[in-house]
């Protein structure tokens, strides 16, 4: 492999010319005058426009569909509906977590996604055999994609008893973070539930991102314990809350009073940004200092049949969502699914930086705004400081 690359002939997002050298993996220089290492691998950008790396903030990959024969979706209104109609599906359809979440993997990496977070399910119906199929995925992908993997009950905690156990084996076997789910209205008892949860999380010094999908003062509630506990045990800057629905259906002082303890303690927000759900407000957050990104959700599974493994269409249904038009809303768009992203997700090195990983995207875009809304094609992907795709197509080991 290929260790020095020179990328020549590229711009930044303010339009200046650069080139960057990359050594070991990682950006040695970037800038006008930028030199290239003696054994370098020489790369004419023709003055396409260089981003960083994109990172996946919240997908299911071990649930896709992706590449598979149409799945006819008849599953009912209600979000135990969708677990119930999944749980089944899984059972006797034949699917695999292994192939697929390669399948999707691999995808993510031709479209420009060198980090993601992903959530496996661990119920006691399947065990650790999800966890089992991505952490092959994992391994397989190691050199070209930073994957962290959350261990979480999408069945519920508590109503299944086992599944605390099997959380913990989840954690044990490589699990990178500790998944919730509605700890009120599934599990039915929020503060047995987020208790057990941050209990574990304690017991394997892992973090917590919990969906949060309960609605306005339900939601609300929950949330003000999730906090409770994040403070009680000292664990700011390490919980993630994703959806946070309840957040954009609030009375505006109770709303702004949450938002002010979330950002005192450092708890990021996931948005998949979705059209028919109420959402966490982008802007305001923002301005609060929370870090708040982006992520797809499911992607062709039997919860919806949406999705797809790119990126720059997540940021631009994101800037669609929150009615982000001028240049510079749609910067905002894009940080939801880099800096902000690796920064809620904790993924380090990250960025266009000597130093940095080099993690790099090459489009044809005037501009970032340009590049969020026609989604153009990747002319361009470099992961780890290796060129792994061009125009589109992954390449061949």
């Amino acid at each position: 492999m290929t260790r020095s690359l020179y990328l020549s002939n590229v711009r930044l997002a303010d339009g200046q010319q650069v080139s960057v050298s990359v050594v070991d993996g990682r950006i040695e220089a970037l800038g006008a005058h930028a030199a290239a290492a003696p054994d370098a691998h020489i790369e004419d950008g023709s003055g396409a426009l260089l981003l960083p790396g994109f990172v996946e903030g919240h997908t299911h990959i071990d649930k896709s569909n992706w590449g598979r024969p149409w799945y006819r979706n008849e599953v009912g209104p209600l979000l135990t509906d969708r677990i119930g109609n999944e749980r089944e599906w899984r059972k006797t359809s034949g699917h695999d977590a292994a192939s697929q979440s390669l399948a999707l993997s691999r995808a993510f990496v031709a479209a420009g996604t060198t980090r993601l977070r992903t959530h496996v399910d661990i119920d006691t119906d399947a065990g650790l055999r999800y966890l089992e199929g991505v952490l092959a995925t994992r391994q397989a992908m190691r050199d070209v994609l930073d994957m962290q993997i959350v261990a979480f009950p999408q069945s519920g905690m508590l109503i299944r008893p086992g599944t605390v156990e099997l959380l913990g084996g989840a954690l044990a076997e490589g699990a990178d973070v500790l998944g919730a789910l509605d700890p009120a209205l599934i599990d039915g008892d929020p503060v047995a539930s987020l208790d057990e949860t941050f209990a574990l999380a304690e017991r394997y010094r892992k973090p917590i991102d919990i969906h949060l999908h309960e609605p306005g003062e339900i939601g609300a509630f929950t949330l003000r314990l999730l906090l409770d506990r994040v403070e009680a045990l000292g664990m700011q800057g390490q919980v993630v809350v994703s959806h946070a629905f309840c957040l954009g259906a609030l009375p505006e002082r109770e709303r702004d009073a949450l938002l002010d303890r979330i950002a005192n303690l450092r708890v990021a927000l996931l948005t998949s940004a979705p059209p028919s759900r109420t959402v966490p407000p982008l802007k305001l957050c923002r301005e609060k200092g929370i870090t708040m990104f982006g992520g797809n959700d499911g992607i062709r599974d039997t919860w919806s049949p949406y999705g797809v493994p790119d990126m720059i269409e997540r940021a631009m249904l994101i800037g669609l969502r929150y009615d982000l038009r001028r240049d510079d809303d749609l910067l905002i768009a894009f940080d939801c699914v880099s800096d902000a992203a690796a920064r809620g997700c904790g993924f380090n090195d990250y960025g266009l930086h000597a130093g940095a990983r080099a993690d790099l995207v090459l489009v044809d875009a005037e501009s970032v705004a340009h590049a969020v809304v026609a989604r153009p094609k990747r002319r361009l992907v470099v992961a780890n400081g290796r060129i792994v795709a061009r125009n589109g197509e992954l390449l061949k080991s």
